[in-house]
């Protein structure tokens, strides 16, 4: 092969180009140029405008999974402080509508109870305040259970009453519970009082005859002056019962010109459903003084010394 063929330029590797510090040199003149050439005619400025615009929709297309990874983090924190909020709401609603009824509970009971001592402060019978604890079990009935018995000296006999009039009479005592028999249970007999005429007459229970919770005053004539809407008070004749004490209010006169009697239904004026605070009045059996003996049975020796 002829010498004049061979390349005789060196490799690349062995090839020497400008020195390191030289390009350090280089390129800092050059920073330092377009620095002070930035800072002087804002040369770069259009150059970062024009690669800020190509680079945009690169960036827009980045930023949309984190802008979704934060919406969706967003919307479940949300949520999660709506049903907090919602939870929170719910437990106030029903802590305020508990306080509310037990508010309006409270109310009626202070206002039944303010008449009911109203009632006693017109009555010089002793008396005992009781409370309701439930209906009897019989239902052919008309009778409920009070807290108070032989240990707070209830006898059986003593009327009971609430604010608005008589609401039975005690039948059956337990050393710490009593019976009640209602007024309008069928067992009952009232002697009352009509307060318009002055006329007397019994009303008795006839609970399941003209419908539940009625009474009725029996043996009136037909051609009794007796109208809807008088007011029937005890009469205190049985001894049971102190006098003025409202039980009725006649609804309904029937005079059938096939009987001598009227049919008188009433309404009692006690709450003989639902009541809940009770006055246990103590019997005027036990006031009423013994009667005299007739003289046939007073000893001769007691029968002259009265006499001298």
């Amino acid at each position: 092969m002829p010498l004049g063929t061979l390349d005789r330029t060196p490799p690349p590797f062995f090839k020497q180009g400008p020195s390191a510090l030289s390009k350090l040199m280089v390129c800092s003149a050059l920073a330092l140029f377009l620095m002070v050439a930035d800072a002087r005619f804002r040369i770069t400025q259009p150059i970062r405008a024009a690669v800020a615009t190509v680079l945009f929709p690169v960036q827009w297309l980045a930023m949309r999974p984190v802008l979704v990874v934060r919406t969706v983090q967003d919307y479940f924190v949300s949520l999660n402080t709506a049903l907090n909020n919602e939870e929170q709401a719910r437990r106030k609603l029903i802590l305020q509508s508990q306080r509310a009824g037990q508010v309006e509970q409270l109310l009626n009971e202070n206002t039944q109870l303010r008449k009911l001592l109203g009632l006693r402060e017109r009555l010089n019978t002793p008396s005992t305040a009781a409370e309701v604890l439930y209906d009897a079990a019989d239902p052919y009935s008309r009778k409920v259970i009070i807290d108070k018995g032989l240990a707070q000296g209830i006898s059986a006999g003593s009327p009971v009453i609430d604010e608005s009039g008589v609401l039975g009479q005690v039948t059956r005592v337990h050393p710490l519970i009593s019976e009640v028999t209602l007024v309008t249970d069928s067992d009952q007999a009232i002697p009352v009082l009509n307060t318009r005429t002055g006329a007397r007459g019994i009303v008795y229970g006839d609970a399941g005859r003209f419908g539940s919770g009625g009474l009725e005053l029996r043996y009136m004539a037909a051609n009794a002056d007796v109208q809807p809407g008088d007011l029937l008070t005890t009469s205190g004749i049985d001894g049971v019962y102190p006098p003025g004490i409202p039980v009725a209010k006649v609804s309904k006169v029937d005079r059938r010109p096939d009987s001598a009697f009227a049919r008188i239904v009433c309404v009692p004026q006690s709450q003989v459903a639902g009541v809940r605070h009770v006055m246990v009045l103590k019997s005027l059996l036990n006031q009423i003084p013994p009667r005299p003996a007739p003289d046939d049975a007073v000893p001769p020796q007691k029968r002259a010394a009265g006499r001298k």
